[in-house]
């Protein structure tokens, strides 16, 4: 999967086996094949597994959109 992290500093891609997420609604975890989905993002951790293991940012909110394998961030 593609994972593209916008922020007010840069954007960052990575190509990731997982992701897990601080959704508004609650915590959500995204794997290959997840459907598609935009939700808000809550303060917390943005966390993602690549193939030299697991990496997080820490985001004060934000939006993300799931589509097509690809993962999209837009984040305080």
């Amino acid at each position: 999967m593609k994972l593209q992290i916008i922020t007010p500093t840069g954007i960052e891609e990575h190509t990731v086996e997982a992701v897990f997420l601080p959704g508004a609604a609650g915590a959500f975890e995204v794997l290959k094949g997840h459907a598609p989905i935009i939700s808000a993002l809550a303060s917390g951790d943005v966390r993602w597994r690549d193939a030299s293991g697991e990496k997080a940012l820490p985001v004060c909110g934000g939006m993300v959109m799931v589509e097509r394998d690809v993962i999209k961030i837009c984040a305080e």
